[in-house]
């Protein structure tokens, strides 16, 4: 049985509530620097312990710690929880700048504990089954792909007394995890290069949050990626969008729906796909998991494997996933 906490309850509930519903993991402890929330978290979920304190939360007896604080603080929090001789699963993005990667990948190999970035995108139904027909050879190589997240998040960037928040300083791109997470997957590729364009600051210069951006990324195997996105712009509803061209066929989703199209070489035309993001499996929780839950048991899933193969405690089973209206 692993046992898990989380620090950041604020977006860490949603991963602790889906936790709990594995049947081979218990959650035992939360950490939020307000007391109130964290207190509350222990007493709904039945926790062993509620801390304000990192340090000391880290002193509690777990396997797992979810890092769900405000981005800015990742790299910190997920370094010293494997200091402490815990795996780590982490909320994206992995940090905020190339230079803080490199202790964080030398503090994982030091540790030889498994860190996951909690990409929940790449779980998504029509994901997998991407992933499936695209090792198959129905769309060939894949040579070209394309993503975009629109969200419009400016209501996200000040505090109730209309104090800037991280969010306002955070450039659009570094946020690419929802578009490159699930192409690199399909494609099984890496990037070794990107280069980048801005819209610079337009539709609020009260914030000074850039509208819009998009990269473009060399792989590893020579395919090209471009992606768009935007965190300070005018649109609703906010949206996914990916596309992967190979030699003999492509897949792409339509913009705002959840649909997803193919054509394959010699079919005569695209042709809609019966894949969407819910799963067709289902256990014996379905419909108890909210939130971003739907897409992160399967992250969960695939992360508890890795943690619990390392001492033999996972045993695997179906996943359920719950579908929310918009991925933030």
């Amino acid at each position: 049985m692993l046992k898990v906490g989380a620090v950041g309850l604020h977006r860490g509930v949603s991963l602790l509530t889906v936790f709990a519903l594995q049947e081979d993991v218990r959650v035992v402890a939360a950490c939020d620097i307000d007391e109130v929330r964290a207190v509350s978290v222990k007493e709904q979920m039945g926790l062993e312990a509620a801390y304000t304190d990192y340090g000391e939360f880290l002193g509690h007896d777990m396997d797992i710690v979810v890092v769900a604080t405000p981005m800015p603080f990742h790299v910190s929090h997920s370094i010293a929880a494997l200091e402490s001789g815990k795996h780590v699963m982490c909320e994206v993005v992995v940090a905020n700048s190339i230079d803080e990667c490199e202790p964080l990948v030398k503090a994982v190999r030091k540790s030889k504990k498994k860190y996951m970035l909690a990409e929940n995108c790449c779980y998504w139904y029509f994901v997998q089954k991407w992933q499936e027909m695209v090792a198959d050879g129905k769309i060939g190589k894949p040579i070209y792909a394309e993503a975009e997240y629109v969200h419009d998040t400016r209501s996200l960037m000040r505090d109730s007394e209309g104090n800037l928040r991280w969010r306002a300083s955070r450039p659009p791109i570094h946020y690419c995890t929802h578009s490159l997470g699930p192409i690199l997957s399909v494609m099984n590729d890496r990037c070794v290069s990107a280069v980048g364009m801005s819209t610079g600051v337009n539709v609020a210069p009260d914030l000074g949050a850039i509208d819009m951006q998009v990269a473009l990324f060399r792989t590893e195997k020579g395919g090209v990626i471009k992606v768009l996105r935007g965190a300070s712009i005018e649109r609703r509803p906010a949206f996914h969008y990916y596309s992967i061209y190979g030699t003999e066929g492509c897949l792409e989703t339509a913009r705002a729906e959840d649909r997803t199209f193919a054509y394959f070489k010699g079919a005569g035309g695209m042709r809609e796909l019966p894949y969407k993001r819910d799963h067709k499996r289902h256990h014996a929780t379905h419909g108890r998991i909210q939130g971003t839950g739907f897409q992160c048991a399967g992250a969960l899933r695939a992360y508890i494997s890795a943690a619990g193969w390392q001492s033999n405690r996972y045993t695997q089973f179906p996943i359920s996933r719950k579908r929310r209206s918009e991925s933030c």
